[in-house]
Protein backbone atom coordinates (compact mmCIF):
# COMPACT_ATOMS: atom_id res chain seq x y z
CA UNK A 1 0.00 0.00 0.00
CA UNK A 2 3.01 1.87 0.94
CA UNK A 3 4.64 1.60 -2.56
CA UNK A 4 0.85 2.67 -4.41
CA UNK A 5 1.08 5.73 -2.39
CA UNK A 6 4.68 6.69 -3.43
CA UNK A 7 3.64 6.39 -7.39
CA UNK A 8 0.29 7.89 -7.14
CA UNK A 9 2.48 11.12 -5.79
CA UNK A 10 4.88 10.93 -8.07
CA UNK A 11 2.56 10.86 -11.15
CA UNK A 12 0.93 14.10 -9.14
CA UNK A 13 3.53 16.12 -9.44
CA UNK A 14 4.93 15.04 -13.23
CA UNK A 15 2.17 15.95 -13.77
CA UNK A 16 1.89 19.14 -12.25
CA UNK A 17 5.25 19.82 -12.91
CA UNK A 18 6.00 19.02 -16.90
CA UNK A 19 3.96 22.23 -18.22
CA UNK A 20 4.27 24.47 -15.30
CA UNK A 21 6.21 27.37 -17.11
CA UNK A 22 3.62 27.24 -20.31
CA UNK A 23 0.66 27.30 -17.56
CA UNK A 24 2.15 30.05 -15.31
CA UNK A 25 3.38 32.28 -18.39
CA UNK A 26 1.63 35.45 -19.20
CA UNK A 27 0.65 35.30 -22.95
CA UNK A 28 -0.07 39.05 -22.28
CA UNK A 29 3.69 39.88 -21.38
CA UNK A 30 6.61 39.35 -23.17
CA UNK A 31 9.40 37.67 -21.18
CA UNK A 32 12.05 40.15 -22.70
CA UNK A 33 11.61 44.16 -23.90
CA UNK A 34 12.02 44.66 -27.63
CA UNK A 35 15.01 47.35 -28.14
CA UNK A 36 12.92 49.68 -30.20
CA UNK A 37 10.52 49.86 -28.15
CA UNK A 38 13.32 50.63 -24.93
CA UNK A 39 15.42 52.82 -27.48
CA UNK A 40 12.15 54.52 -27.35
CA UNK A 41 11.23 55.42 -24.03
CA UNK A 42 14.72 55.90 -23.10
CA UNK A 43 15.16 59.05 -25.72
CA UNK A 44 11.58 60.39 -24.89
CA UNK A 45 11.93 59.80 -21.23
CA UNK A 46 14.91 60.80 -20.92
CA UNK A 47 14.31 64.41 -23.45
CA UNK A 48 10.93 65.13 -21.72
CA UNK A 49 12.35 65.19 -18.08
CA UNK A 50 15.94 66.81 -18.55
CA UNK A 51 14.01 69.30 -20.98
CA UNK A 52 12.01 70.52 -17.93
CA UNK A 53 14.75 69.92 -15.30
CA UNK A 54 16.83 71.80 -17.46
CA UNK A 55 14.35 74.46 -17.75
CA UNK A 56 13.30 74.90 -13.74
CA UNK A 57 16.05 74.08 -11.84
CA UNK A 58 19.11 74.39 -14.58
CA UNK A 59 17.61 78.07 -15.56
CA UNK A 60 17.91 79.35 -11.89
CA UNK A 61 21.45 77.73 -11.44
CA UNK A 62 22.45 79.41 -14.96
CA UNK A 63 20.47 82.77 -14.22
CA UNK A 64 18.38 82.34 -17.56
CA UNK A 65 14.96 82.91 -15.08
CA UNK A 66 14.37 83.31 -11.34
CA UNK A 67 11.92 81.97 -9.26
CA UNK A 68 9.50 84.17 -7.39
CA UNK A 69 8.61 81.48 -4.90
CA UNK A 70 9.24 77.91 -3.48
CA UNK A 71 12.85 79.30 -4.35
CA UNK A 72 15.45 78.19 -1.79
CA UNK A 73 16.99 75.75 -5.15
CA UNK A 74 17.45 79.55 -6.67
CA UNK A 75 19.02 80.49 -3.36
CA UNK A 76 21.27 77.62 -3.61
CA UNK A 77 19.70 75.85 -1.12
CA UNK A 78 20.73 72.74 -3.74
CA UNK A 79 19.37 69.55 -1.33
CA UNK A 80 16.01 71.29 -1.41
CA UNK A 81 14.76 70.53 -4.77
CA UNK A 82 11.56 72.22 -5.21
CA UNK A 83 9.68 72.37 -9.18
CA UNK A 84 12.61 70.26 -10.53
CA UNK A 85 16.44 69.96 -8.82
CA UNK A 86 16.44 66.42 -8.35
CA UNK A 87 17.94 64.72 -11.59
CA UNK A 88 20.03 61.74 -10.03
CA UNK A 89 17.24 59.48 -10.64
CA UNK A 90 16.55 60.54 -14.44
CA UNK A 91 19.84 59.63 -15.38
CA UNK A 92 19.96 56.29 -13.25
CA UNK A 93 16.55 55.10 -14.26
CA UNK A 94 17.26 55.67 -18.17
CA UNK A 95 21.02 54.65 -17.81
CA UNK A 96 19.62 50.79 -16.68
CA UNK A 97 17.15 50.98 -19.67
CA UNK A 98 19.90 51.78 -21.65
CA UNK A 99 22.21 49.49 -20.22
CA UNK A 100 19.52 46.82 -21.12
CA UNK A 101 19.45 48.07 -24.91
CA UNK A 102 23.25 47.30 -25.13
CA UNK A 103 23.22 43.98 -23.64
CA UNK A 104 20.67 42.79 -25.59
CA UNK A 105 22.50 44.29 -28.75
CA UNK A 106 25.89 42.78 -27.66
CA UNK A 107 24.12 39.13 -26.92
CA UNK A 108 22.01 38.98 -29.78
CA UNK A 109 23.90 39.13 -33.34
CA UNK A 110 20.27 40.49 -35.16
CA UNK A 111 19.97 43.34 -33.04
CA UNK A 112 23.40 44.62 -33.07
CA UNK A 113 22.56 47.42 -34.93
CA UNK A 114 21.16 48.86 -31.37
CA UNK A 115 25.16 48.80 -30.37
CA UNK A 116 26.23 52.21 -31.16
CA UNK A 117 22.90 54.14 -30.69
CA UNK A 118 23.00 52.88 -27.17
CA UNK A 119 26.68 53.45 -26.66
CA UNK A 120 26.13 56.84 -27.38
CA UNK A 121 23.77 57.44 -25.39
CA UNK A 122 25.33 55.75 -22.05
CA UNK A 123 28.08 58.53 -22.95
CA UNK A 124 25.65 61.33 -23.52
CA UNK A 125 23.99 60.67 -20.08
CA UNK A 126 27.21 59.35 -18.42
CA UNK A 127 28.46 62.30 -19.34
CA UNK A 128 25.80 65.15 -18.34
CA UNK A 129 25.68 63.00 -14.78
CA UNK A 130 29.16 63.17 -14.17
CA UNK A 131 29.30 67.07 -15.21
CA UNK A 132 26.71 67.94 -12.60
CA UNK A 133 27.90 65.85 -9.39
CA UNK A 134 31.47 64.74 -9.84
CA UNK A 135 32.14 61.14 -9.55
CA UNK A 136 29.47 59.06 -9.49
CA UNK A 137 28.55 55.39 -9.39
CA UNK A 138 29.52 53.77 -13.20
CA UNK A 139 31.10 51.07 -13.63
CA UNK A 140 29.66 48.86 -11.23
CA UNK A 141 25.66 50.83 -11.70
CA UNK A 142 23.03 50.63 -14.41
CA UNK A 143 23.15 46.08 -14.07
CA UNK A 144 19.72 45.85 -12.66
CA UNK A 145 19.21 42.05 -11.34
CA UNK A 146 22.42 41.35 -12.18
CA UNK A 147 24.25 43.82 -10.60
CA UNK A 148 25.47 44.90 -6.97
CA UNK A 149 22.56 47.66 -5.17
CA UNK A 150 25.28 49.84 -3.76
CA UNK A 151 28.05 50.33 -6.32
CA UNK A 152 30.90 52.20 -5.46
CA UNK A 153 31.47 56.09 -7.03
CA UNK A 154 34.12 56.31 -9.59
CA UNK A 155 36.09 58.71 -9.94
CA UNK A 156 35.58 61.43 -12.97
CA UNK A 157 38.37 60.99 -14.57
CA UNK A 158 38.38 57.24 -14.72
CA UNK A 159 34.65 57.69 -16.24
CA UNK A 160 35.86 59.78 -19.07
CA UNK A 161 38.93 58.17 -20.06
CA UNK A 162 38.61 55.18 -18.78
CA UNK A 163 37.80 51.69 -20.86
CA UNK A 164 34.11 51.36 -21.16
CA UNK A 165 33.74 55.47 -19.96
CA UNK A 166 32.69 58.38 -21.86
CA UNK A 167 34.68 58.47 -24.74
CA UNK A 168 35.53 54.96 -25.03
CA UNK A 169 31.76 54.54 -25.48
CA UNK A 170 31.92 57.24 -28.10
CA UNK A 171 34.49 55.69 -30.19
CA UNK A 172 32.72 52.25 -29.84
CA UNK A 173 29.71 53.45 -30.59
CA UNK A 174 31.13 55.20 -33.80
CA UNK A 175 32.75 52.09 -34.98
CA UNK A 176 29.85 49.65 -34.09
CA UNK A 177 27.75 52.03 -36.68
CA UNK A 178 30.35 52.01 -39.30
CA UNK A 179 30.91 48.20 -39.37
CA UNK A 180 27.43 47.56 -39.36
CA UNK A 181 26.08 45.61 -42.44
CA UNK A 182 23.34 44.03 -41.56
CA UNK A 183 19.60 44.17 -42.93
CA UNK A 184 17.67 44.99 -39.59
CA UNK A 185 16.56 48.45 -39.34
CA UNK A 186 17.13 50.96 -36.56
CA UNK A 187 13.65 51.19 -34.97
CA UNK A 188 12.45 52.94 -32.34
CA UNK A 189 14.58 56.08 -33.13
CA UNK A 190 12.81 59.65 -32.78
CA UNK A 191 16.00 61.43 -33.04
CA UNK A 192 17.50 60.31 -36.61
CA UNK A 193 14.08 58.20 -37.79
CA UNK A 194 17.23 55.39 -38.26
CA UNK A 195 19.69 57.37 -40.20
CA UNK A 196 22.76 56.24 -38.65
CA UNK A 197 24.83 58.66 -40.24
CA UNK A 198 23.01 60.87 -38.02
CA UNK A 199 24.40 58.65 -35.17
CA UNK A 200 27.58 58.83 -36.06
CA UNK A 201 27.55 62.95 -36.69
CA UNK A 202 25.92 63.11 -33.36
CA UNK A 203 28.44 60.85 -31.36
CA UNK A 204 31.37 62.84 -33.37
CA UNK A 205 29.68 66.06 -31.55
CA UNK A 206 29.97 64.36 -28.21
CA UNK A 207 33.39 63.68 -28.71
CA UNK A 208 33.86 67.60 -29.44
CA UNK A 209 31.97 68.67 -26.42
CA UNK A 210 33.63 65.74 -23.98
CA UNK A 211 36.86 66.83 -25.59
CA UNK A 212 36.91 70.27 -24.93
CA UNK A 213 34.97 69.71 -21.36
CA UNK A 214 38.35 68.03 -20.11
CA UNK A 215 40.91 69.93 -22.38
CA UNK A 216 42.10 71.62 -19.16
CA UNK A 217 43.87 67.81 -17.82
CA UNK A 218 44.68 66.79 -21.01
CA UNK A 219 45.46 67.50 -24.10
CA UNK A 220 43.33 66.80 -26.71
CA UNK A 221 44.31 69.10 -30.16
CA UNK A 222 44.75 65.94 -32.01
CA UNK A 223 41.84 63.85 -31.67
CA UNK A 224 39.76 67.46 -31.90
CA UNK A 225 41.39 68.56 -35.08
CA UNK A 226 41.13 64.82 -36.50
CA UNK A 227 36.93 65.28 -36.31
CA UNK A 228 37.05 68.82 -37.38
CA UNK A 229 38.61 67.36 -40.48
CA UNK A 230 36.59 64.68 -40.95
CA UNK A 231 33.51 67.01 -41.57
CA UNK A 232 31.46 64.24 -39.67
CA UNK A 233 29.66 66.63 -36.80
CA UNK A 234 26.09 68.00 -36.86
CA UNK A 235 26.69 70.79 -39.48
CA UNK A 236 23.09 72.09 -39.91
CA UNK A 237 20.20 72.06 -38.01
CA UNK A 238 18.58 69.63 -40.13
CA UNK A 239 20.88 67.51 -38.72
CA UNK A 240 20.63 68.21 -34.76
CA UNK A 241 20.09 65.66 -32.39
CA UNK A 242 16.52 66.78 -31.41
CA UNK A 243 12.65 65.40 -30.90
CA UNK A 244 9.96 67.63 -31.51
CA UNK A 245 7.36 68.68 -28.99
CA UNK A 246 3.84 68.92 -29.45
CA UNK A 247 0.95 71.83 -28.79
CA UNK A 248 -1.11 69.34 -26.91
CA UNK A 249 -1.01 66.37 -24.48
CA UNK A 250 0.76 64.36 -23.73
CA UNK A 251 3.81 64.87 -25.95
CA UNK A 252 3.79 68.70 -25.11
CA UNK A 253 6.36 70.19 -23.11
CA UNK A 254 5.16 69.68 -19.02
CA UNK A 255 5.70 73.46 -18.39
CA UNK A 256 2.07 73.23 -20.29
CA UNK A 257 0.65 70.56 -18.32
CA UNK A 258 1.14 72.32 -14.79
CA UNK A 259 -1.25 75.26 -13.13
CA UNK A 260 -0.50 78.47 -14.14
CA UNK A 261 0.96 79.38 -10.97
CA UNK A 262 3.95 77.00 -11.43
CA UNK A 263 4.41 78.45 -14.35
CA UNK A 264 4.17 82.08 -13.35
CA UNK A 265 6.60 81.38 -10.87
CA UNK A 266 9.44 81.87 -13.31
CA UNK A 267 10.28 85.05 -14.75
CA UNK A 268 13.37 86.93 -16.52
CA UNK A 269 16.31 86.73 -14.59
CA UNK A 270 18.36 90.06 -13.91
CA UNK A 271 21.14 88.34 -15.66
CA UNK A 272 19.32 87.57 -18.93
CA UNK A 273 18.08 90.95 -19.49
CA UNK A 274 21.18 92.81 -19.20
CA UNK A 275 22.92 90.69 -21.88
CA UNK A 276 20.19 90.37 -24.44
CA UNK A 277 19.34 94.33 -23.84
CA UNK A 278 23.29 94.40 -23.85
CA UNK A 279 23.14 93.06 -27.28
CA UNK A 280 19.82 94.49 -28.71
CA UNK A 281 18.73 90.81 -29.12
CA UNK A 282 15.71 89.95 -30.66
CA UNK A 283 15.50 86.82 -29.33
CA UNK A 284 14.39 88.46 -25.94
CA UNK A 285 10.24 88.04 -27.78
CA UNK A 286 10.53 84.23 -28.14
CA UNK A 287 12.58 83.75 -24.82
CA UNK A 288 9.95 86.23 -22.89
CA UNK A 289 7.15 88.00 -22.80
CA UNK A 290 6.82 91.95 -21.73
CA UNK A 291 5.48 92.54 -17.82
CA UNK A 292 2.15 93.44 -17.82
CA UNK A 293 2.38 96.91 -16.57
CA UNK A 294 4.58 98.02 -19.12
CA UNK A 295 2.87 100.38 -21.19
CA UNK A 296 5.80 100.00 -24.60
CA UNK A 297 6.50 96.09 -24.72
CA UNK A 298 9.09 96.46 -22.44
CA UNK A 299 10.87 93.34 -20.81
CA UNK A 300 12.35 93.32 -17.41
CA UNK A 301 14.25 90.86 -14.91
CA UNK A 302 14.30 89.92 -11.47
CA UNK A 303 17.43 89.35 -9.66
CA UNK A 304 17.85 86.14 -8.27
CA UNK A 305 17.73 84.91 -5.14
CA UNK A 306 15.49 87.08 -2.93
CA UNK A 307 14.00 85.80 -0.03
CA UNK A 308 10.36 85.51 -0.59
CA UNK A 309 9.33 85.23 2.99
CA UNK A 310 10.81 89.01 3.66
CA UNK A 311 10.37 90.26 -0.30
CA UNK A 312 7.09 90.86 -2.09
CA UNK A 313 6.93 91.50 -5.70
CA UNK A 314 4.65 91.89 -8.30
CA UNK A 315 4.28 89.29 -10.88
CA UNK A 316 2.98 92.34 -13.76
CA UNK A 317 6.41 93.85 -13.13
CA UNK A 318 8.33 90.83 -14.01
CA UNK A 319 8.48 89.36 -17.67
CA UNK A 320 6.86 85.78 -17.69
CA UNK A 321 8.82 82.94 -19.84
CA UNK A 322 7.49 83.41 -23.70
CA UNK A 323 4.50 81.21 -25.08
CA UNK A 324 7.09 79.11 -26.34
CA UNK A 325 7.34 77.04 -23.71
CA UNK A 326 3.81 76.82 -22.54
CA UNK A 327 0.93 77.72 -25.39
CA UNK A 328 3.19 77.11 -28.33
CA UNK A 329 5.12 73.98 -26.95
CA UNK A 330 4.97 72.83 -30.53
CA UNK A 331 7.29 74.79 -31.73
CA UNK A 332 10.06 73.75 -28.71
CA UNK A 333 12.80 70.43 -29.15
CA UNK A 334 13.92 68.24 -26.47
CA UNK A 335 17.63 69.50 -27.20
CA UNK A 336 20.17 66.77 -26.95
CA UNK A 337 22.69 68.31 -29.67
CA UNK A 338 22.45 70.89 -31.94
CA UNK A 339 24.95 72.08 -34.67
CA UNK A 340 25.15 75.42 -33.23
CA UNK A 341 26.33 74.11 -30.05
CA UNK A 342 29.03 72.08 -31.60
CA UNK A 343 30.12 75.29 -33.97
CA UNK A 344 30.51 77.03 -30.63
CA UNK A 345 32.56 73.97 -29.22
CA UNK A 346 34.60 74.19 -32.30
CA UNK A 347 35.13 77.87 -32.50
CA UNK A 348 36.56 78.15 -28.48
CA UNK A 349 38.47 75.18 -29.48
CA UNK A 350 40.09 77.30 -32.18
CA UNK A 351 40.54 80.61 -30.27
CA UNK A 352 42.26 78.30 -27.90
CA UNK A 353 44.99 76.77 -30.42
CA UNK A 354 43.10 73.45 -30.01
CA UNK A 355 42.11 73.01 -33.88
CA UNK A 356 43.62 74.70 -37.19
CA UNK A 357 40.35 76.88 -38.34
CA UNK A 358 39.09 80.11 -38.68
CA UNK A 359 37.10 80.81 -34.65
CA UNK A 360 35.82 83.48 -36.12
CA UNK A 361 34.04 81.86 -38.90
CA UNK A 362 32.73 79.08 -36.47
CA UNK A 363 31.28 81.70 -34.40
CA UNK A 364 29.49 83.57 -36.58
CA UNK A 365 27.87 80.09 -37.98
CA UNK A 366 27.14 79.35 -34.93
CA UNK A 367 25.29 82.60 -34.16
CA UNK A 368 23.40 82.09 -37.04
CA UNK A 369 22.50 78.60 -36.42
CA UNK A 370 21.17 79.45 -32.97
CA UNK A 371 19.20 82.33 -34.25
CA UNK A 372 17.29 79.85 -37.13
CA UNK A 373 16.79 77.14 -34.45
CA UNK A 374 15.08 79.60 -32.12
CA UNK A 375 13.32 80.69 -34.95
CA UNK A 376 14.14 84.31 -35.01
CA UNK A 377 15.42 86.13 -37.83
CA UNK A 378 19.05 87.32 -37.59
CA UNK A 379 19.46 91.29 -37.70
CA UNK A 380 21.56 92.28 -40.68
CA UNK A 381 23.84 93.93 -38.05
CA UNK A 382 24.19 91.61 -35.40
CA UNK A 383 27.81 90.16 -36.15
CA UNK A 384 29.11 93.38 -36.91
CA UNK A 385 27.39 95.71 -34.73
CA UNK A 386 25.43 93.77 -32.11
CA UNK A 387 28.08 91.26 -31.78
CA UNK A 388 31.19 91.31 -33.98
CA UNK A 389 34.16 88.33 -33.21
CA UNK A 390 36.22 90.45 -30.70
CA UNK A 391 39.95 90.90 -31.01
CA UNK A 392 40.79 87.28 -29.55
CA UNK A 393 41.46 86.18 -26.04
CA UNK A 394 39.46 85.71 -23.33
CA UNK A 395 37.40 88.25 -24.81
CA UNK A 396 36.15 86.49 -27.88
CA UNK A 397 36.14 83.40 -25.39
CA UNK A 398 33.30 85.84 -23.64
CA UNK A 399 31.36 86.04 -26.62
CA UNK A 400 31.31 82.83 -27.77
CA UNK A 401 30.61 81.43 -24.48
CA UNK A 402 27.85 83.73 -23.90
CA UNK A 403 26.42 83.16 -27.14
CA UNK A 404 26.13 79.64 -26.70
CA UNK A 405 24.78 80.03 -22.96
CA UNK A 406 21.84 82.35 -24.55
CA UNK A 407 20.67 79.71 -26.53
CA UNK A 408 21.04 76.90 -24.17
CA UNK A 409 17.99 78.32 -22.37
CA UNK A 410 16.13 75.21 -22.49
CA UNK A 411 19.38 73.14 -21.09
CA UNK A 412 20.34 75.68 -18.35
CA UNK A 413 22.33 73.17 -16.67
CA UNK A 414 24.69 73.37 -19.64
CA UNK A 415 24.91 77.06 -18.73
CA UNK A 416 26.44 77.09 -15.38
CA UNK A 417 28.45 73.66 -16.45
CA UNK A 418 29.91 76.31 -19.08
CA UNK A 419 29.86 79.09 -16.60
CA UNK A 420 31.50 76.20 -14.08
CA UNK A 421 34.07 75.57 -16.78
CA UNK A 422 34.69 79.10 -18.41
CA UNK A 423 33.65 81.71 -15.95
CA UNK A 424 31.61 83.20 -18.46
CA UNK A 425 29.23 85.00 -18.47
CA UNK A 426 29.74 86.40 -15.68
CA UNK A 427 26.74 85.09 -13.14
CA UNK A 428 25.69 87.67 -10.30
CA UNK A 429 25.69 87.14 -6.56
CA UNK A 430 22.18 86.51 -5.30
CA UNK A 431 19.89 88.47 -3.25
CA UNK A 432 19.87 86.40 -0.62
CA UNK A 433 22.35 83.68 -0.75
CA UNK A 434 21.92 80.40 1.37
CA UNK A 435 25.37 79.49 0.06
CA UNK A 436 27.51 82.80 1.73
CA UNK A 437 27.29 84.26 -2.05
CA UNK A 438 29.36 82.09 -3.55
CA UNK A 439 28.05 79.84 -7.09
CA UNK A 440 27.84 76.02 -6.62
CA UNK A 441 30.10 74.23 -9.06
CA UNK A 442 28.42 71.00 -8.17
CA UNK A 443 24.88 69.26 -7.33
CA UNK A 444 24.98 67.49 -4.47
CA UNK A 445 24.47 63.44 -4.40
CA UNK A 446 20.65 63.22 -2.92
CA UNK A 447 19.77 62.22 0.55
CA UNK A 448 19.00 58.54 -0.35
CA UNK A 449 22.39 57.71 -1.47
CA UNK A 450 23.26 58.25 1.92
CA UNK A 451 20.28 55.83 3.26
CA UNK A 452 20.46 53.09 0.48
CA UNK A 453 24.47 53.37 -0.26
CA UNK A 454 25.77 54.61 2.63
CA UNK A 455 29.50 53.28 2.74
CA UNK A 456 30.12 54.38 -0.60
CA UNK A 457 28.10 57.64 0.01
CA UNK A 458 30.67 58.30 2.70
CA UNK A 459 33.21 57.59 0.79
CA UNK A 460 32.46 60.00 -1.87
CA UNK A 461 31.10 62.48 0.68
CA UNK A 462 34.89 62.71 2.02
CA UNK A 463 36.38 63.03 -0.79
CA UNK A 464 34.16 66.62 -1.42
CA UNK A 465 34.42 68.23 2.39
CA UNK A 466 31.26 66.00 3.12
CA UNK A 467 28.98 66.81 -0.54
CA UNK A 468 30.11 70.38 -0.44
CA UNK A 469 28.67 71.70 -3.43
CA UNK A 470 31.87 73.89 -3.81
CA UNK A 471 34.27 71.37 -4.54
CA UNK A 472 34.75 71.61 -8.00
CA UNK A 473 34.58 68.16 -10.48
CA UNK A 474 37.71 66.75 -11.92
CA UNK A 475 37.87 68.95 -15.06
CA UNK A 476 36.94 71.97 -13.04
CA UNK A 477 40.12 71.95 -10.91
CA UNK A 478 43.19 74.31 -11.46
Amino acid sequence: MKNIYIVLITVLLVSCTKDFEEINTNPNQPLSVQPSLLLRQVIYDYGEQMSYEGFTAGNLLGQYTTALDFNLFDRHDLKSPQLGGNPWPIFYQNLRDNETILQLSLQNETLSVYEGPARIMKAYMAAALTDLFGDVPYFEAFQGKNGTVTPKYDDQELIYTGEEGILDNLDKGIAALENYTGSIALEGDILFSGDLQGWIRFANSLKIKALLRISNKLDVSTKLQTIYDSGKYIQGNSENAIFNFTDGEPNNFRLARLRIGDFNNFVLSETMEEQLKNLNDPRISVLFRPFSNSDSGEFNGLLNGIDASQTTVALADYSLAGTIFRENTGDLDANFMTSWEAHFLLAEAAERGLITASAQQLYETGVAQAFEYWQVELPTDYLTVSAPYGSGGDASIEQIITQKWIANMINGYEGWIEYRRTGFPQLKTLSASLNNDLIPVRMPYPAEEEALNSVNYQDAASRTDGNSINIPVWWDEN
